[in-house]
């Protein structure tokens, strides 16, 4: 019986990208027999790397050779931005192994209309793609809008929150007020001196 666990499905669906890019599997030959840890805090994937560029899931027992930390409320932005997804990791253990890894998160690339080709046909899987992809940008379209218009309300209708350019303004206008009552009060001063 296959066993579906976690950590098995993340090396096959790797793998299932690896094996069309020969390219990626080369650049992980180098590296056969390391062992990566990406941790997300609650779930962590244990990754060995076979001797023909492909990945395998690694025992509790392998001792990692790159550990490779990420935040779950960073993989949001992570996924919007993958070539900078290293730079909201922590890293710890081989940089090479590490680079190796980054270059192939921003190369591999899901061909998802290719998978569906095989089990609709072309057209349809075209067809549904390009709905998935409109359906993305429709929504975020929608979270840009929600976002300007939840700022605006905030700045402008009921101001709760302040604009940096207002703030540095009122900074100013205190200085300068505190000086013309400094100035005022010397003056105030001098008047009761001379009389």
């Amino acid at each position: 019986m296959t066993s579906f666990s976690p950590s098995h499905i993340f090396p096959a669906a790797i793998n299932h990208l690896l094996a069309q890019e020969a390219w990626a599997r080369a650049k992980l030959i180098p590296h056969a027999g390391k062992i990566a840890v990406l941790d997300g805090g609650v779930l962590a994937a244990r990754l060995k790397v076979t001797a023909d560029g492909m990945l395998e899931a690694a025992t509790v027992h392998d001792v990692a050779t790159v550990t490779i930390r990420v935040a779950l409320s960073d993989l949001p932005v992570i996924m919007q931005n993958r070539e900078r997804a290293f730079s909201y990791v922590k890293i710890d253990g081989d940089a090479d192994f590490a680079n190796t890894i980054s270059q192939l998160s921003q190369g591999l690339r899901w061909e998802a209309e290719d998978d569906l080709s095989k089990f609709v046909g072309d057209i349809a899987a075209n067809r549904i793609a390009g709905g998935a992809r409109s359906a993305a940008q429709a929504a975020k379209s929608l979270h840009q809008s929600v976002s300007e218009n939840v700022a605006e309300y905030f700045l402008e209708e009921n101001p709760m929150l302040i604009r940096p350019q207002a703030v540095t303004e009122f900074t100013a206008d205190v200085t300068r007020l505190r000086d013309d009552v400094a100035r005022l009060a010397k003056r105030i001063e001098k008047l009761k001196g001379i009389s």
